[in-house]
């Protein structure tokens, strides 16, 4: 089973956004084990809202957990985020 880290690493590769786990207002260790891998091979469509992509992606997966959603400055972003909007926060360099 994978560890935090490596799910959130796959998170990115295919979504394009950073998130990290949590369990109520905690950040999960990133060396902490027994997670299942991210299933997903495409990333959400962009007219999903942030809240949309952990509803149908995040909370079914990961029960127990929390996730927060960051934009390429590093912020936390509001449920209400689109994704295409989020990703477009990341530059291509």
């Amino acid at each position: 089973m994978p560890k935090v880290k490596s799910v959130e690493k796959k998170i990115w590769d295919i979504e394009g956004f950073n998130v990290a786990f949590l369990q109520g207002d905690r950040d999960v260790r990133g060396d902490r084990q027994g997670l299942p891998q991210y299933p997903y091979v495409n990333g959400a469509r962009n007219d999903w809202t942030v809240s949309q992509w952990k509803e149908r992606r995040f909370d079914s997966n990961y029960p127990g957990f929390e996730v927060a959603v960051f934009d390429g400055d590093g912020n936390q972003v509001h449920g209400g985020t689109k994704l295409g909007t989020l990703r477009d926060t990341y530059s291509d360099e």
